[in-house]
């Protein structure tokens, strides 16, 4: 089995939902059913979701036990681009999507009980302004017990039909739940709010010069036909009734901060970085020649670098010490020998 590297392991409590932003590949893990909390024996089905080619991508879990696998090694089955769990304890862990090349996801804590109690919440994001319906289920499937909602702790509401709706969720409704009913209580999970539910897709690399880029304005995760405007620095620029830009070929005047709007609402800012195309170092100018006297060039040289002057003095000491100590006594001529030997005698 190949290892893999971890992505996010980051549990805040033992349910609680762990969350990366998307790597460079843009790929999402989509959950069904859309819950955190599993009983044994349910099944749940994990795909990836890629903008662009979705070759080489594969889901994979760190198990509460640390063990890092992908699906179809020891657990999971593929079945088309998704992989079917039948759900048992040792299942519990985060999963995500991985590429080959290391690109990520974001990742979702699962969590499989064999108590009686679990709370039925989404396990991705849900987008301000959506209706969320928490469920307080027994064993294996929902009930009208009454059920006592907690939020962070605190009991907020008290339901005698086992389940709790927020009409309009707000960002002040993330937290973590949990529910209580005459069977038990529900492990604790959080519920993650997003503040918009219009986003704009956009190249997160720099584009080349030339190349052909879309600009997706997308409602609730999924690209939408709606007519949007897209705008570029603040500015209005297009109108699409198909809910995407295309650019056929990009030039350094499209770069810049981009978003959109429909009649869902406003996406937040992206930024379009583009690069000129085939673009290499700029070279170094070539030196030119000079005509300079050698004095003036001794003069520049000394007074652009001290450096090279402490060294210039030090090569001169040397060299004169080097004379000296080289200095050999002449020899002495045929009758300077003669005349000694006359002295001697």
């Amino acid at each position: 089995m190949r290892e893999l590297t971890p992505l996010c392991w980051q549990l805040l409590l033992l349910s609680t939902l762990v969350y990366c932003s998307l790597g460079q590949g843009g790929a999402s893990l989509s959950i069904s059913p859309d819950r955190p909390q599993f009983f044994e024996y349910e099944s749940v089905s994990l795909s990836c979701e890629v903008q662009g080619n979705s070759a080489g991508w594969r889901v994979v879990r760190n198990s509460e036990r640390g063990i890092l696998s992908e699906c179809n090694s020891t657990w999971g089955e593929l079945k088309g681009s998704s992989c079917i769990v039948s759900l048992i304890p040792s299942d519990s862990g985060v999963y995500w999507c991985e590429s080959g090349s290391g690109e990520h996801s974001n990742a979702v804590n699962i969590t499989v009980h064999d108590g009686a109690v679990i709370l039925e919440s989404p396990a991705l994001p849900v987008t301000e302004g959506d209706s969320v319906t928490l469920r307080c289920r027994y064993q294996v499937t929902p009930s009208d017990l009454t059920a006592d909602f907690y939020k962070d702790g605190s009991l907020i509401r008290t339901e005698t039909t086992g389940e709790m709706t927020i009409p309009a969720v707000s960002k002040s409704d993330e937290g973590l739940y949990k529910c209580t009913n005459s069977e038990g209580e529900s492990p604790e999970s959080w519920m993650t709010v997003t503040a918009g539910a219009v986003i704009l897709e956009s190249p997160a690399l720099p584009v080349t010069e030339g190349d052909s880029v879309t600009l997706r304005c997308r409602y609730k995760r999924t690209p939408s036909d709606l007519t949007a405007d897209f705008y570029k620095d603040g500015s209005l620029i297009r109108t699409e009734t198909t809910g995407e830009m295309t650019i056929p070929a990009v030039s350094k005047s499209d770069e810049g901060l981009y978003k959109c709007t429909n009649s869902e609402g406003e996406s937040p800012e992206s930024r379009l970085t583009v690069t000129a195309a085939g673009q290499l170092p700029i070279p170094s100018p070539a030196v030119p020649v000079l005509s300079i006297s050698l004095p003036r060039l001794l003069c520049s040289l000394l007074v652009g670098s001290p450096y090279l002057l402490v060294t210039i003095i030090l090569l001169v000491k040397g060299c004169r010490s080097r004379a000296q100590g080289e200095t050999r006594i002449p020899r002495k001529t045929h009758q300077d020998q003669l005349g000694d030997r006359v002295e001697e005698e």
